[in-house]
């Protein structure tokens, strides 16, 4: 059975906080998540880690009712009775999918080292997810201690495995820029812009600013060293 992954809207994710002028600013970041009821054989959605399922497997097909009944509650904005379901679904049989929304659930009930855990498990299943990095990346980020250095490391890994996702691309620009290292968050802000974010127009601009200014004080501070 396929599993899609189901892309939040633009509007309600993938936003960072404005300015990320000072280091203590972080991105939002909404984690996405998968839905059983949404089957399609189209480019951009991960595959069920379940390729031997089977009717003739109860326990099976427990899981994957469990996962999608889960599914349903949390598009319902039920999220303890989701992460019920998607707990009795990883007991029954632990796949990507069951682990993968499981952490969502930790994550919107801000239990963020439960969140990563399932996640990591997940890619253990499944190494292909750039989501499960990219999610994990969101729940360093949005941790009360954050994390920002192991969220670089997700994002890259997630930017490696799907180098022509925007929102990947931007929220990767969005922490390089929160951690100043800007160049560097120009390069992506620029790759998202050139793959449809049409906001990384705006971050485009405020960055070249920043990287003018930089320059500008670097210079004026030779000049007061040399004279």
């Amino acid at each position: 059975m396929a599993a899609r992954l189901l892309r939040l809207p633009k509007a309600a994710a993938f936003r960072p906080a404005a300015p990320l002028a000072a280091s203590r600013a972080r991105p939002r970041l909404t984690p996405r998540f998968i839905s059983l009821s949404l089957l399609s054989s189209s480019s951009g959605w991960a595959t069920s880690t379940m390729p031997h399922s089977t009717a003739s497997d109860p326990a099976e097909v427990e899981a994957l009712n469990c996962l999608e009944q889960g599914t349903q509650k949390l598009e319902e904005g039920d999220v303890q009775s989701a992460k019920t379901l998607y707990q009795r679904s990883v007991e029954i049989k632990r796949s990507a999918s069951s682990l993968f929304n499981l952490g969502v659930t930790h994550y919107h009930l801000k239990e963020f080292d439960e969140a990563i855990a399932a996640w990591k498990e997940s890619i253990a299943l499944q190494p292909s997810s750039p989501d499960s990095h990219l999610n994990i990346a969101s729940a360093y980020i949005i941790s009360p201690v954050s994390r920002p250095d192991l969220a670089l490391h997700h994002l890259n890994i997630a930017a490696s495995l799907s180098p022509e996702d925007p929102e990947i691309a931007f929220n990767l620009a969005a922490v390089l820029e929160a951690c100043g290292r800007l160049e560097e968050s120009l390069v992506q802000y620029k790759r998202s812009k050139d793959f449809g974010v049409e906001r990384a127009a705006m971050h485009i601009r405020n960055v070249s600013a920043k990287i003018l200014g930089q320059r500008m004080a670097a210079t004026e501070e030779g000049k007061k060293l040399d004279s």
